[in-house]
Parts: structure tokens; sequence; C-alpha cells
């Protein structure tokens, strides 16, 4: 199949590429115009580039973004690209603009003007559940025109939605590798309370989970769930952290104070993910940790 991403230079792109890649798909990025001017590919798909078709446009323009829609002839896209994940407090503006605005522009250069797409598979947050910042509200607005266009015209779009993806690229600015870095450091870790309850996800298994969503046929307007449906404390997570990498300091919680309006506990319905796709995460939170830390260059410590 071929198969469109956006955000495919992202933290999770990558991984996705390499899934795509290995089971046999032909893929094609869609990047802004800057990488046709000298701007370097991540270093995760610097060896894959060769394997790669580019297509340039800025999802904020429609008419550029049919552009590449016609120009790769994809049967399958996959729309990781936003902004505001790490700060999700950005600019309502901004927001509509990216998240909105330019998932909007990218339903209808897939489906408005015919052409090979059979599906668009597109990624949510949990935080859509609860509201709780300017980027979940724009992503949420996004989801709901991308129903309003399956419900009302049989686009087939579908939604995927990311739980605490975690892993080697994950920006410095979330929790896990802040506290990594911290820890690797040897230094404390100011932190919230660490109550919260989260379902954290490997990103190699969020990687093989959206490419068994486009393999597989699913009714337009269906969202499911990528996560362990294993709720994990934000306090519990930080600790092995440290109990792992075994260089002193420690976590503190309570240094902080609790970020208004987050939801207690976000866990995914890995029980019907499981039933619609017929696939489940193989990586334990402690095989996942492990793994980011070894591709990270630190040797996990003994714990018991």
């Amino acid at each position: 199949m071929r198969v469109l991403l956006t955000g495919g230079t992202g933290f999770i792109g990558p991984y996705v590429v390499r899934v795509l890649l290995e089971r046999g798909h032909e893929v094609a990025l869609l990047v802004r115009e800057d990488y046709a001017m000298g701007k370097q590919m991540p270093a995760s798909l610097a060896p894959l580039r060769a394997q790669l078709q580019l297509v340039y446009a800025d999802l904020r323009n429609f008419v550029l973004t049919a552009r590449a829609l016609r120009e790769a002839q994809p049967e399958a896209v996959l729309h990781l690209a936003a902004v505001g994940a790490t700060a999700p407090f950005l600019p309502i503006e901004t927001a509509l603009r990216h998240n909105l605005h330019g998932s909007i522009h990218l339903m209808r250069a897939c489906f408005a003007q015919g052409g090979s797409v059979r599906k668009l598979i597109m990624a949510r947050t949990p935080g859509e559940l609860s509201g709780m910042n300017v980027y979940a509200a724009s992503k949420a607005a996004a989801w709901c025109f991308a129903q309003t266009f399956a419900n009302a015209y049989g686009w087939p779009i579908q939604g995927a939605m990311i739980f605490q993806a975690y892993g080697a690229g994950q920006p410095e600015g979330a929790l896990i590798p802040a506290a990594l870095a911290a820890a690797q450091r040897g230094e404390d870790f100011p932190m919230t309370s660490g109550a919260q309850e989260k379902d954290w996800i490997y990103v190699a298994d969020v990687a093989a989970g959206l490419v068994r969503g486009v393999e597989m046929e699913l009714d337009a307007g269906i969202s499911f769930d990528l996560g362990t449906g294993q709720p994990t404390p934000v306090g519990h997570i930080v600790a092995r952290i440290y109990a792992l990498v075994a260089r002193g300091g420690h976590p503190r919680p309570g240094l902080l104070p609790d970020r208004p309006g987050e939801a207690a506990a976000q866990i995914a319905n890995a029980a019907r993910t499981a039933a619609l796709l017929g696939w489940q995460p193989t990586f334990s939170l402690e095989e996942g940790l492990r793994q980011m830390i070894s591709e990270k260059g630190q040797k996990p410590g003994f714990y018991t």
C-alpha cells in the first residue's frame, strides 16, 4: 500500500516509517518546504531517506496541501502533524490554524476532489476527553469535523487516540525524558504530587498499532485507543526511572502544583482495540523504560 504520513519527522513518525517499510508499504512524507531548501532530516530517518518520497506543503494552505496529495497519490494517509503536544497552552490562533484548519484542509484534499485515498487516520489525544488545554481543544474540534465528514459524506476517516507515548526521541520537555535527564545527572527532580494515573505506551507499540490501523478495514468515523489499559501513577514511573539509572538524586513529589483541570486518570480501552484490530502492545512498562534508557546510552543499574 502507498501511505502518506504527516508529522513524519516528529517523535512518533520515524518509528511509524520504519514499521511501514518493514511491512512492505511505500511511504511518502508530507513535509514543510524548508526541507527542500536544505533543512536536515532527523537522524533517525537519514538511513531511510532513499526509500522515501517527499512532497512539500504547509497544511495551513489548502492549495499546496491538495497539490501534495495529487503528487503523492497515496492509498492511505496517516495524520500525525500537530503543534502544542509539549506546550499545550499555545496561542489559540496558532492551535486553530495548525490543528483545526490544517486538519480540515487535509481531509478535503484527501476526499473532496476524488483521487486514490481509501482511508485517513487522524492521531488524537486523550486530553480531548477533558478539554484541559488549548491543544486538546483544537484536536477535539478537528475530530468533531472528521466525524461530521465521515457521517455526512461517508469519508473513510478514522481516529487513533494515542495515550502517554514515551521512548527515545521524545521532546525533552516531556515528563519521562525530563526525569531521565535529571536522574542521569544525579539530580533531584521536582514534580507534582505524582498521583495522576496515566496509561504509558512505548513508542514502538504506538507505531505498530497505527500501522495495524492502516492495514485494517474499519468503519468511517470509528476511533480506537492506543494504550495498554494499565494505569500507572506518575510518581511510580519517575521512581522507576531513578531506580534503573541508579546515579543518585531523588524524585521530589509535591514541589510543583498539579495542573488545573488535569484528569485524575486517563486509561485506554485496550480490550476494545484488541477486538477491533486483533492487536495489542507487546512492551511492558519496565521493558519500555529499559529500552529507552539503553537507546540513550545509559545501562540500567540493579534493582529489586
